[in-house]
């Protein structure tokens, strides 16, 4: 099983005691289904936590693994193919409706989508 994963850590000021703030920040394919998480700890006061989510990854987190490690960008190789299991997921990934899946999917034809390498590698994966 090949796993895809991308992280970045992102450090901050500490909101109990102005130390400082480490949060490690990652999306990851798992069993399919694209996943995100944030784990933060403080490194002078017992502040931690540690959240996930299946889907769409925040935008903080997001934005932050595309400025660590660039953006992804993914065209079909066939014109030809259907696009139908594509719609699929891009409804359930992004919660866009019939036609607002249509619309992005054709710029798989074209330019190509762009997003994180997790984001792209789990559309990639589409049967």
């Amino acid at each position: 099983m090949i796993i895809t994963t991308q992280g970045v850590k992102v450090t901050s000021l500490c909101a109990n005691c102005d130390g400082v703030l480490v949060r490690d920040l990652g999306q990851f394919i798992e069993r399919g289904q694209l996943r995100w998480g944030v784990e933060g700890r403080c490194a002078a006061c017992t502040n931690a936590w540690c959240e996930t989510g299946t889907g769409p990854a925040p935008e903080e987190v997001r934005q932050a693994l595309l400025a660590e490690h660039g953006a992804a960008r993914l065209r079909l190789a066939a014109k030809n193919t259907s696009l139908v299991p594509v719609l699929r997921i891009l409804r359930e990934m992004h919660h866009l409706s019939l036609d607002e899946a249509r619309l992005t999917a054709a710029d798989l034809t074209g330019p190509g989508l762009i997003g994180t390498s997790v984001e792209m590698a789990h559309l990639r994966a589409v049967p």
